[in-house]
């Protein structure tokens, strides 16, 4: 039997229908991506999730994320921080039990496609008058004021920052921080005109070179500003120690 032709009204509708459908499909599936979907999302999280790299990696040298960038989470693996101290611990280079108000930081970098040799490290440093100790780095410290902890020490570059002298020989590192923690046994502005000697000639014995907190070359402009922000830093202090009424 034969069915009924469809009216010219049925079959308007049925068309209407198919294109509505038909551009709800287009909207939903075929509209353009918007930044930050699709590929650029997961871009973003591999952003979020990477370890900012330091001296920038180079044949030979430890790869993105090995080098330690944080002086605070190496002072606390170490055990000067808030984290657990670790067992052995030395008198030479030990500091006393007070807060750390501030940091500063100078790192010798081996050069560009270079490491340095640990017996080379060790012997630079007793040259440029550190002395191995406490946390397994080097101090150098102040003569009658060993108990006020070191004027400034030194690391190895690469983490947790200790130097392991029965492994020495087979030591190689992208360079040493040396770092200062502040209030220490001398004045700021004391502490880091012996810190940057030290650092210039730990460099020349290595020939290295002499980076700031930001790792970049040291210049006359930024060793300047260091001076006058730990000469206010000095006066600071005193105006806090002054009692009121004196």
């Amino acid at each position: 039997m034969e069915q009924p032709a469809l009216s010219a009204t049925e079959l308007r509708i049925i068309v209407a229908v198919i294109g509505v459908i038909a551009l709800a499909l287009i909207y939903f599936f075929g509209r353009p991506r918007r930044p930050g979907q699709g590929e650029r999302r997961l871009a973003k999280r591999g952003e979020d999730e990477r370890i900012e790299p330091t001296l920038g990696p180079a044949d030979g040298e430890p790869q993105q994320g090995e080098l330690d960038v944080s002086l605070r989470a190496e002072l606390d693996r170490l055990g000067q921080g808030h984290a657990a101290k670790p067992a052995s611990r030395s008198p030479v280079g030990a500091r006393p039990d007070r807060k750390i108000e501030r940091i500063v930081t100078l790192f010798v970098s081996a050069r560009p496609g270079e490491t340095l040799a640990g017996s080379d490290v060790v012997v630079a440093a007793e040259k440029a008058g550190l002395e191995f100790g406490d946390m397994g780095i080097f101090h150098r410290l102040v003569s009658g004021k060993t108990a006020d902890g070191p004027v400034f020490s030194m690391a190895n570059m690469v983490k947790p920052g200790s130097f392991d002298m029965s492994k020495l020989e087979g030591l190689e590192t992208p360079g040493v921080t040396l770092f200062m923690t502040l209030p220490g046994p001398l004045p700021a502005l004391d502490a880091w005109e012996m810190l940057l000697p030290t650092a210039q000639r730990l460099a020349e014995l290595l020939d290295a070179t002499v980076l700031d907190e930001e790792r970049n070359a040291l210049g006359r402009q930024r060793i300047a500003h260091l001076r006058d922000e730990l000469r206010a830093w000095d006066r600071k202090q005193e105006r806090n120690q002054i009692k009121p009424g004196r």
